[in-house]
Order: C-alpha cells, then sequence, then structure tokens
C-alpha cells in the first residue's frame, strides 16, 4: 500500500476520523513538501473517507499543487485576509465539528490548535503518535537506500575530518572541516555537528567552543548527513596521544555496551530490553548513574523519532525499523565517551549501517 493507504488503514485501527498534520517530518512523509512553520498556519487534515484537504498561505499553493502527489482540496489564504476563514471552511467541508481528531503532541504549536478548535467546535483531539510511528518506523528498501547513502557520506567525510586532527584546532575548526567534508560529498549535516573535547566531553549536547584540543584529550566527534531526505547520525571517540587510564577504561566499557545494545537487537525485540543489554554492562562496571541519557532514538526523516530506545518502551520493533544505539559515560572535569550506529533490525538480527571502525583511534 502506499502511504496515504497506510495511513487511512490506522485511522480506522485507531479509531479516528481524521488527523491534522503541520509542517514537519510527518508533512514531508505522507506530502513530499518540505516546509518550515513560520508564523502561518499551515495544516494538512487526512480524514478517514474522501480526499484530504490542505489550509495553507495563498504563496505556498503553486509550490504544494507541484510537489504532493495525491489529490488534496486546497484552502488558500492571504495575510490580508488571515487563516480564519480557510480553517472554517476546511472544517465544514470535512465535518470536523464534532470528530475525533488526532494530531501529533509534540510538532503542533498552541496558535495552530486554536485556530482548528476554534473552526470545529467541540473537535475532540488526540494524541496521533502512535499513528504516525507505525507508518514512519519500518522503512522501505527506497528509504533504507536513502539511509545508507547519507551513511556513506557521514563515514567518508568523518574519516576525513579525523586525518585532520591536530592539537591546538579548535572545537569549531575540527566542526567546520568535518561538515565542508559533507558538503563536498553532495550532502549537509542533518543536525549540528558537535565536537567536543577534554572536560567537554563529559556534556552530551556540548556547543562546539574555541577551546583547543590537547594532549591527553578524548574528543567526541557527533554529526550525521542528509540524502534525499534521509538522515544518519554517528557518535566516535578519539584519544589525542596517551590518556589517563580511568578514560581508557570508561572507553572500553562503552564499548562493550554498544557491543551488547547491538546484540540484542532481533524482530520483535522491546526497545527497554535493547536498553537494559547496554545499561547493564556500564551499571556492572560502576559508571551507571553517568550514563546520563537514553541508549537510542529513531532515525529516518528526522534526527529523533520513534522508537525511542529506552526503559518502559515495550513496543515489539518489527523488520526494516531504524535506530541509534548510543551508550554513554560522562566524567564531569575529566571527560567522556560515546559510541553510536546506525541499526535496522533484519529478519536475521540487527544490521549496523555505520561501519565505521569502534575500537580506539589515536591521533
Amino acid at each position: 500500500m502506499n502511504r496515504h493507504e497506510r495511513l487511512i488503514s490506522e485511522l480506522a485501527r485507531h479509531g479516528l476520523d481524521a488527523v491534522a498534520v503541520v509542517a514537519g517530518g510527518t508533512m514531508r512523509y505522507l506530502t513530499g513538501l518540505d516546509l518550515h512553520g513560520g508564523m502561518r498556519i499551515m495544516v494538512a487534515v487526512f480524514p478517514a473517507s474522501g480526499e484530504p484537504a490542505f489550509v495553507l498561505p495563498a504563496l505556498e499553493e503553486p509550490r504544494a499543487r507541484a510537489i504532493i502527489p495525491l489529490p488534496m482540496r486546497y484552502y488558500p489564504w492571504t495575510d490580508a485576509e488571515g487563516p480564519t476563514a480557510a480553517l472554517a471552511a476546511c472544517a465544514r467541508d470535512l465535518g470536523l465539528a464534532g470528530a475525533r481528531l488526532g494530531i501529533e503532541y509534540t510538532s503542533m504549536r498552541v496558535f495552530e490548535l486554536r485556530g482548528i478548535e476554534a473552526a470545529a467546535p467541540s473537535v475532540e483531539i488526540t494524541d496521533a503518535t502512535p499513528v504516525f510511528a507505525a507508518l514512519r518506523m519500518a522503512k522501505s528498501a527506497d528509504e533504507l537506500a536513502s539511509m545508507r547513502a547519507a551513511v556513506q557520506i557521514v563515514e567518508g567525510s568523518l574519516r576525513a575530518a579525523i586525518a585532520q586532527v591536530r592539537v591546538g584546532m579548535t572545537e569549531i575548526e575540527l566542526g567546520e572541516i568535518w561538515d565542508a567534508a559533507m558538503r563536498a560529498a553532495g550532502s549537509a549535516p542533518s543536525f549540528s555537528t558537535i565536537i567536543a573535547s577534554g572536560p567537554n566531553a563529559a556534556n552530551p549536547h556540548h556547543t562546539n567552543s574555541s577551546r583547543q584540543l590537547q594532549q591527553g584529550d578524548l574528543v567526541i566527534m557527533d554529526g550525521g548527513a542528509i540524502y534525499e531526505g534521509y538522515a544518519s547520525d554517528i557518535t566516535r571517540t578519539i584519544a589525542l596521544g596517551e590518556i589517563v587510564p580511568e578514560l581508557r577504561s570508561i572507553y572500553e566499557l562503552t564499548l562493550a555496551a554498544n557491543k551488547a545494545g547491538r546484540a540484542a537487537v532481533h524482530p520483535g525485540v522491546a526497545p527497554e530490553q535493547i536498553d537494559r543489554a547496554a545499561r547493564g554492562v556500564i551499571s556492572a562496571g560502576g559508571y551507571g548513574p553517568r550514563f546520563l541519557h537514553r541508549t537510542g532514538h529513531g532515525l529516518g526523516i528526522e534526527i529523533h523519532e520513534p522508537p525511542y530506545i529506552i526503559e518502559g518502551n515495550r513496543e515489539p520493533l518489527t523488520i526494516g525499523t531504524t535506530f541509534t544505539i548510543e551508550p554513554g559515560i560522562y566524567l564531569d572535569g575529566l571527560g567522556g565517551v560515546r559510541i553510536e550506529d546506525d541499526i535496522v533490525v533484519t529478519e536475521q538480527g540487527g544490521e549496523s549501517l555505520t561501519t565505521f571502525e569502534r575500537e580506539l583511534i589515536v591521533i
């Protein structure tokens, strides 16, 4: 089935009359249209039966008609008019008043939600995140091909960046080298590249700084590339010369945790089981409290999407589901380690799309 047909099937399964989608990954998945939210209301509504509808600024209508392959009813509005009348017409034509309408709680903004509620009195709003997750988690062969290409780009550019690492260069400089290598390969970063050196590596989401790389540093390098709208995401940690014994110890623990997490993947496994496999290694090594984040996250059109590899997530993973495994240990004032791979569930278990060497690279 195509994506729209699969969506209709999911609406029936979840008892929804329609879903409303705003700019972002799910909009792109269902329509092919890559929009940025801005301050103008853009809402696509997919009913359980009949043609979808799109309330959007008039200036976006030509682009939408040129890109969206589905039959679609359009409700354009101008800045002078505002969106109120267009929303009301859409809600009336689709019978949204009193309907059970699904939205993405993590994507829809308050002014978009209030506009829908005003246009459709008594509408029942519910979280449709599970609906969209069911569509997007398991990737098609074409989607996987794009992700594999994104992985090739990010790994090739990572290798090129590591080859240029020198004591004295700044985190910002190294990040720019990696980003430039991705762009030279015809891609772009899928998120803001992270270079965290020395004590800065104790911060999982460090912002690149003017700190100069020094002998004895561990350097976390976390980046991703985009290819045909699909993302890759990899982290490797390298050493500049000899490192203190505790840093070597936490590197080996993190490496073992990464291996255990990857080994736990098979069709039907619950994400919490993968989290336990990776986290258990680090906890047994005495650093459980210093593993500060979830073991992984879904990956595809967006850099973070379901499923989340975390305790409490018991939804079985199906063949084709893609996500990261990225255990880490972070020690304040000393440094940190993260080793991240992109995984797809296969009939045989878990395939690592990323194959860049995981043993410690010493510069």
